[in-house]
């Protein structure tokens, strides 16, 4: 299968993650099919696409009429069964292996050999998917970042029977419609994304522990310096321009110094034990009221609104603007 070829997509699950990766195939003009086991949960999904594709609009990232052509290609299904002959298929269901392995195998005996089969698991390996299946070849995960619509990037990881095939039609099907794919050539816990994600949360935990910096004062080093880098540039690039031979001189001094606990930190234990979750409870490392919370919530999708608009600029300068968005 070409990536022209994939005309019918179907998601399984229309929550969080979802109801965005649906939205995003709406968007490309492709036949979309979203399941899930209630009709509640349906409506409350067309309910925040809606939502999404009138922030995308407000933004002037979409026109009006590509937000209502993109709700009239969603289709909603409740039985399983209705997923037939979709091209390619993302599970986005949650994050329980024995649910996942089922669905897997039922989609396996209806859809026809071609269709390839993908999760958005962000811990699940996918030969511990691809296993209830009869197609591990045409198997793989497809990790979307939250929220999709913003977050460009898809995660694309290899299981260990994963085709060549089928990684470059995935690949390639992916850019066509407007997204970044990073291929994960092994599979490994964490991927690529949630690995670099923790490997900073543990240090950031230990200066805290250490009472060397307040949470405050950690997040302010990172959102006015390097922070503000990696939305341009990624840390190798960002250490091509500083040279490799200073960033080993660093390493050699601070490497020894950084923590490389493989425990869980108690302060993050002693946090969950308290109850103090973040904007969900009120409390974390920093107070919240739902108004703040929400606040903080609007503060990121602006920032996101803003990168997404600067890159669509950068793609229309450069001629490489996708005939989608």
């Amino acid at each position: 299968m070409t990536p022209d070829e994939i005309k019918t997509v179907a998601v399984i699950g229309s929550g969080l993650m979802g109801h965005g990766i649906a939205m995003e195939f709406a968007l490309a003009g492709l036949n979309v099919r979203l399941h899930d086991v209630s009709r509640k949960r349906l409506d409350a999904a067309m309910t925040n696409i809606r939502k999404d594709l009138s922030t995308l609009a407000g933004a002037d990232l979409i026109t009006p009429h590509q937000a209502e052509q993109a709700m009239q290609n969603i289709h909603l299904i409740l039985n399983l069964e209705e997923v037939g002959d979709a091209d390619f298929v993302v599970e986005a269901v949650f994050e329980n292996l024995d649910l996942k392995r089922s669905i897997f195998s039922r989609l396996d005996a209806i859809c026809p050999p071609r269709t390839i089969l993908s999760s958005n698991t962000s811990t699940l390996l996918p030969s511990a998917l691809a296993s209830a299946t009869r197609r591990p070849d045409k198997f793989l995960v497809t990790h979307y970042f939250n929220p999709p619509y913003l977050l460009p990037l898809v995660e694309v990881v290899r299981g260990k029977q994963t085709s060549d095939e089928t990684i470059t039609t995935v690949i390639d099907f992916l850019k066509k419609i407007g997204k970044s794919p990073a291929l994960v050539q092994k599979e490994v816990p964490g991927f690529i994304g949630n690995r670099l994600q923790m490997a900073l949360l543990r240090e950031a935990l230990f200066l805290v522990e250490q009472d060397i910096a307040s949470p405050q004062d950690v997040d302010v080093v990172i959102k006015n310096s390097f922070g503000r880098r990696l939305s341009t540039a990624g840390v190798f690039e960002v250490f091509e321009i500083a040279g490799w031979d200073l960033i080993q001189e660093i390493a050699l001094n601070l490497l020894p110094a950084i923590s490389s606990s493989m425990e869980l930190s108690p302060l993050l234990q002693d946090k969950v034990k308290k109850g103090e979750l973040g904007t969900k409870t009120g409390k974390g490392f920093y107070q919240w009221t739902p108004d703040s919370g929400e606040a903080l919530r609007l503060r990121i999708a602006s920032a996101l609104i803003q990168i997404q608009k600067h890159s669509l600029h950068d793609s229309l300068k450069n001629g490489t603007m996708k005939e989608q968005r």
